[in-house]
């Protein structure tokens, strides 16, 4: 196999491990110099978490081009430090799906695919998934959590209805306006840490943004 052309799938998930760790470490002691992709299924991962998997990676020569994932968290993650991503949702008959539809909705979850651009609005009774940017005048809006795999530049109301609890996460947070059930906060001047999805949430009845592995 030329390991320059061709990648190797690897499934971090198993439940022959006691951890996503050991399974990795396992599964590359075979391999040599090869490119994987990583395929994390459920597993929630920081972005500490996704840097420690390079490096694990990097022990074995092998190069982690791409993963994919059930996992919004993760997907964020691994897009934020530059990976090529692909999310994934299973249905309960186990059938995948993998977003490729505009304005695709699933579940609970409502998903946007492409730019959201000034002068749009979107609305979600349950959590909003973005895999794209929310320009400035645009304004998005969901009853549950919002997630935006691209730069938040607009209008963000997560908790529409007035769940407190709601978060909003984005690779980027500088909106013009943030708002959480009836929390209402503008968007920080400094620019971002590279490197680190950021979220936004309640806390001390104030809208606080901090980098999304630490909450």
């Amino acid at each position: 196999m030329n390991s320059q052309t061709q990648k190797i799938i690897i499934n971090i998930e198993d439940s022959k491990y006691i951890s996503w760790e050991s399974c990795l470490r396992n599964k590359l002691k075979n391999l040599k110099s090869s490119n994987i992709e990583i395929d994390c299924k459920n597993l929630d991962l920081s972005c500490r978490g996704i840097s420690e998997l390079i490096s694990i990676a990097n022990q074995f020569n092998c190069k982690v081009i791409s993963f994919c994932s059930t996992s919004s968290k993760t997907i964020v993650s691994s897009q934020s430090l530059g990976y090529k991503s692909q999310f994934i949702i299973e249905n309960n008959s186990n059938e995948i799906l993998k977003i490729n539809e505009k304005n695709l909705t699933f579940s609970k979850t409502n998903f946007h695919q492409g730019t959201v651009r000034s002068g749009e609005y979107l609305e979600s009774p349950g959590d909003l998934l973005i895999l794209g940017d929310v320009n400035p005048g645009a304004k998005v809006s969901a009853e549950g959590n919002i997630i935006i795999w691209g730069r938040l530049l607009g209008i963000a109301h997560a908790g529409s209805k007035g769940n407190s609890k709601a978060t909003i996460s984005a690779l980027q947070l500088r909106p013009v306006q943030l708002r959480i059930a009836k929390k209402v906060a503008r968007g920080p001047k400094e620019k971002p840490q590279l490197g680190l999805a950021e979220q936004a949430r309640i806390d001390s009845e104030e809208i606080i943004i901090s980098p999304m592995e630490s909450t």
